[in-house]
């Protein structure tokens, strides 16, 4: 059986998903021992847009103790050249993104994947950051879920930077809490919405952000 090119978005969960699912979240499990506060927050079912904070490398796999559905991800391309390592992110719902520039391709997948009914997680932050605050953030989130009339859940991952700080190879055994947020409703309106209200929503994905992530960095 020949093995996937390209991302199928299928909520159907194959007996390899399973299996490396359970994998990855039994060595964080171990790791990590994640506590997960506002888990009700996420919807069972329909487009949301998972938003969380993002400080470190390992915050990609927190997503398996936010949630049991399945959720689809941007992952920057340098990932999808090493061929093994491409095989397993894109069997994980992984899609690849050209970061530092305006890609057409991963931005209209992430909207097919939400206007399907899915869970998409996306770093709106967009790159790992450090420090205590959530700084200004990229309008793309709220520009996708406004477009595809999917809410927003801000998500806040603390101690992962002290876990695998930036230019670190190995993780170290810290607790990592989990706080998820309220939805956000993403503006809608009849026609196009409007840059201003995009903005607007964006600065309150930050709040939002900024909340969650001081509480679990607290807890």
């Amino acid at each position: 059986m020949p093995e996937p090119t390209e991302l199928e978005i299928r909520s159907e969960r194959t007996w390899a998903y399973r299996f490396y699912r359970s994998l990855i979240f039994g060595l964080w499990y171990l790791m990590f021992r994640p506590k997960t506060v506002g888990r009700e927050n996420i919807p069972k079912s329909g487009p949301v847009l998972i938003a969380p904070t993002h400080r470190s490398n390992i915050d990609f796999a927190f997503t398996l103790f936010m949630t049991k559905r399945k959720t689809f991800f941007m992952s920057k391309d340098s990932l999808f050249r090493v061929p093994i390592l491409s095989q397993f992110i894109l069997m994980m719902g992984a899609f690849s993104v050209k970061r530092g520039s305006a890609d057409r391709n991963s931005l209209d997948m992430a909207q097919e994947v939400l206007r399907r009914g899915e869970a998409l997680v996306l770093f709106p932050e967009g790159t790992r950051k450090e420090g205590a605050h959530v700084e200004h953030l990229h309008d793309g989130a709220m520009f996708i879920a406004s477009r595809t009339r999917a809410v927003v859940v801000p998500v806040g991952i603390g101690h992962t930077q002290r876990a695998l700080p930036r230019g670190a190879k190995l993780p170290r055994p810290v607790r990592v809490t989990i706080v998820i947020g309220k939805p956000i409703a993403a503006p809608s309106s009849e026609g196009r919405v409007s840059r201003s209200a995009v903005t607007t929503a964006s600065e309150e994905l930050r709040s939002a952000l900024e909340d969650a992530y001081t509480r679990a960095e607290q807890m």
